[in-house]
């Protein structure tokens, strides 16, 4: 008996439907064609300035393409056409003369001034009749003025006031800065910035927010900075201490000087009644001397004598002509033989 020959067909079956599997593959994984795009050079274009809007990514079989005001195609807004074959341009209802189209795709604006900032749309067609869009926007830019800076107040008290500072400018769609001090501004908790940053509070106020105060403007093509603003905080001088510690040291301080002024008064009124108390000055008299001799001791040639009137108490009552002294110091002359 031969072997049956049922596998062979069903090889061939599976083969042809492998193949046809990797046909389809084949045909739905396509390369992946690059998407039209535009980018503007320079990107950000001050006024006057010439800016080209450069196309990427062409189609190969390029029929013709037209550029539009806006971001959508529109016939109203068609600033003109090219016509590859023919290499002529077309203008249309948004040209202005100022713009320029090249064969590659791209678009150029001369002098280009604030109007023109906007989106822009380029269509192109090919020979197939398809069509891709892609749309930019250019942007165009004024340089900035000099702005300066408004106060609610420039002096100010510390812990009390609160201090509102504006930057003032008349351009649009800028950004706002704040410096202190020629250094950028650190916020704290006590300093608040407004939405778009044009106006700047303080408050309370302390001593080390005194100093001059700048805000700049700036866009992408240039900046400016106001001239400083000076913020002066008058403050009082505090210690830190509680009110009830500061009146005990105060009242401690005049106790202790009303008793040095009372003890020094007592000092001075007991020294002048000693000096003027008779028994004190006899206390202090000289020893007796000899009649017609000086003083023990004393040379036979006497100096200068004080003036009576500065002479010390003690001596006051030996220039006196009472007979008591004189007996005091020599007691045999009260009529003793």
């Amino acid at each position: 008996m031969e072997a049956p020959s049922a596998p062979a067909p069903r090889r061939l079956v599976l083969q042809q439907e492998l193949l046809l599997a990797v046909s389809l593959l084949t045909f739905w994984i396509l390369p992946p064609t690059a998407q039209l795009t535009i980018e503007s050079m320079p990107p950000d274009a001050a006024e006057g300035e010439d800016v080209l809007l450069l196309v990427h990514s062409l189609p190969a079989n390029l029929l013709s393409y037209s550029w539009y005001k806006g971001e959508s195609v529109d016939s109203n807004h068609q600033i003109a056409s090219y016509i590859i074959h023919l290499k002529i341009m077309i203008s249309g209802p948004a040209y202005s003369y100022q713009e320029t189209l090249y064969p590659n795709g791209s678009l150029l604006f001369q002098n280009v001034t604030l109007k023109d900032t906007g989106y822009y749309t380029v269509q192109a067609i090919m020979k197939d009749l398809q069509t891709e869009v892609a749309t930019a926007r250019l942007c165009v830019y004024q340089p900035v003025g000099k702005p300066s800076v408004r106060a609610s107040n420039t002096t100010v008290t510390e812990h009390k006031d609160t201090v509102v500072l504006s930057c003032l400018t008349n351009d649009t769609g800028i950004s706002t800065r704040w410096f202190s001090n020629d250094w950028s501004l650190l916020l704290t908790e006590r300093m608040k910035l407004s939405q778009d940053n044009s106006t700047l509070t303080i408050g309370p106020i302390r001593r080390e927010d005194a100093g001059g105060y700048q805000c700049e403007v700036s866009n992408p093509i240039s900046s400016s900075k106001s001239e400083p603003l000076r913020l002066h905080v008058h403050y009082e001088n505090y210690s830190g201490y509680p009110v009830g510690t500061i009146a005990g040291i105060v009242i401690g301080v005049l106790v202790v000087a009303a008793l040095g002024t009372s003890l020094g008064c007592f000092l001075c009124l007991r020294r002048t009644r000693r000096a003027s108390d008779p028994r004190g000055r006899r206390e202090h008299r000289p020893p007796a001397s000899t009649p017609g001799q000086g003083p023990s001791g004393a040379s036979a040639s006497p100096g200068p004598l004080d003036s009576p009137r500065t002479a010390c108490p003690i001596y006051e009552d030996l220039l006196s002509p009472s007979t008591d002294v004189y007996c005091q110091i020599h007691p045999r002359a009260n009529g003793a033989p």
